[in-house]
């Protein structure tokens, strides 16, 4: 039977200084002068209509990402903030995020997030060689991402997430353990390193870089690994890493097939609702100026996940994170029983893939290097 899950809010800022040529999110550069005014207040208005949804649930956490979210001044992120608490319960505890680039990096500006209600900061390094950040498109350079470091530690940041890619063209090993290095000595609470893909829709989809052989990648992988284990970074996801009790609460929420609400331009959100025995998931319109034209109704799709769905739906999250799921998370977060998928765990279970210890179910190492394969079993 259905179970409310935790909620969690996420809010879209779809501008940056320019796209990166990776990059298939919901981004588009901005124009001369952002409409920061009209995008808060439509905002505003957008997340009254998605809390009506869910009866005022306590929100667990926020995350506003993008784009580039510190394009937008403290003062509209303070803003939109105290707009949410007013028209919301927040928990004591609530977590709230904001993605950061090292390029827009101020430190006047850090240190009003920091006073807005900011408590975690998400800064997209991606390198610190300056070959690679030009490589991948980025407006920032090396002395800019060590700086913005900096800049967030001076502005009372304890809680921070540092983004690295590795297995980017020309990209040796080592030069993929030192920028994890380098990430590791500011002392972090959170490195996310994850490998470049080539995604379609991309400036790299048409005009592919040559990246490094998987043998390379693979050495990468595992020397990477050893040295964030060894340097107090446990795994707790695919790409995810975090000192201990500081993982993030706001992604762990989304891995764990909980629900959240999406606001801004092109976002996503996932309601449930016990009563219906339904699951919904809610996607707003993608155009900036579509969504700040649109303000009787900023819904583009509203679906119901059909409930032979959800038990995929659950899988390609939960299966990421490396404690796994127990028994009874499956089944009231789907709200299917877990013996329409019994046999096919027991299969993967003999294969060596999965983990069957009690009530959990957890990927194994062998599981984990073939993911996706193990995914598709369950299609």
């Amino acid at each position: 039977m259905l179970e409310l899950p935790p909620l969690s809010l996420y809010i879209h800022i779809p501008w940056c200084v320019r796209k990166c040529p990776y990059c298939d999110f919901n981004s588009h550069e901005a124009p001369g002068s952002i409409p920061e005014a009209e995008y808060i207040k439509a905002l505003g208005e957008d997340f009254e209509h998605e809390i009506a949804r869910c009866d005022n649930r306590e929100i667990q956490s926020i995350f506003i990402g993008g784009g580039t979210p510190s394009l937008f001044s403290a003062a509209a992120i303070e803003q939109l903030l105290n707009h949410i608490q007013q028209h919301s319960t927040l928990s004591r505890q609530v977590e709230i995020t904001l993605e950061a680039n090292p390029g827009s990096a101020d430190s006047a500006n850090f240190k009003a997030y920091r006073k807005a209600g900011i408590n975690r900061l998400s800064l997209g390094i991606q390198s610190f060689d300056e070959e690679h950040l030009e490589k991948i498109g980025r407006v920032h350079d090396s002395t800019q991402a060590r700086e913005s470091i900096e800049i967030a530690r001076l502005a009372g940041f304890e809680n921070f997430n540092l983004d690295l890619m590795h297995g980017l063209e020309g990209q040796s090993t080592q030069q993929a353990l030192d920028d994890l290095s380098t990430a590791i000595e500011f002392g972090p609470t959170h490195i996310s390193w994850y490998q470049l893909t080539i995604e379609p829709n991309t400036v790299f989809y048409r005009r592919p870089p040559e990246l490094p052989a998987e043998t390379i990648i693979d050495e990468m992988q595992k020397r990477g690994h050893r040295l964030l284990t060894e340097s107090g970074y446990g795994r707790y996801e695919v790409s995810a890493f975090a000192t201990p009790g500081n993982q993030s609460r706001h992604n762990l929420n989304y891995w764990q097939y909980g629900d959240y609400l999406g606001i801004g331009a092109g976002a996503h959100g996932k309601i449930t609702d016990p009563l219906r025995n339904t699951i919904v998931r809610v996607r707003k319109l993608k155009q900036p100026n579509h969504y700040l034209r649109s303000n009787l109704n900023r819904d583009a799709e509203i679906n119901e996940i059909a409930i032979e769905d959800r038990p995929l739906e659950f899988l390609l999250n939960a299966l990421r994170i490396k404690k796994g799921f127990p028994i009874t998370a499956f089944e009231s977060r789907t709200g299917v029983p877990f013996s329409n998928i019994e046999k096919k765990v027991e299969c993967l279970v003999s294969r060596e893939l999965l983990c069957w210890n009690s009530d959990w179910i957890t990927t194994t190492d062998k599981g984990y290097q073939l993911l996706n394969s193990l995914l598709e079993e369950f299609l």
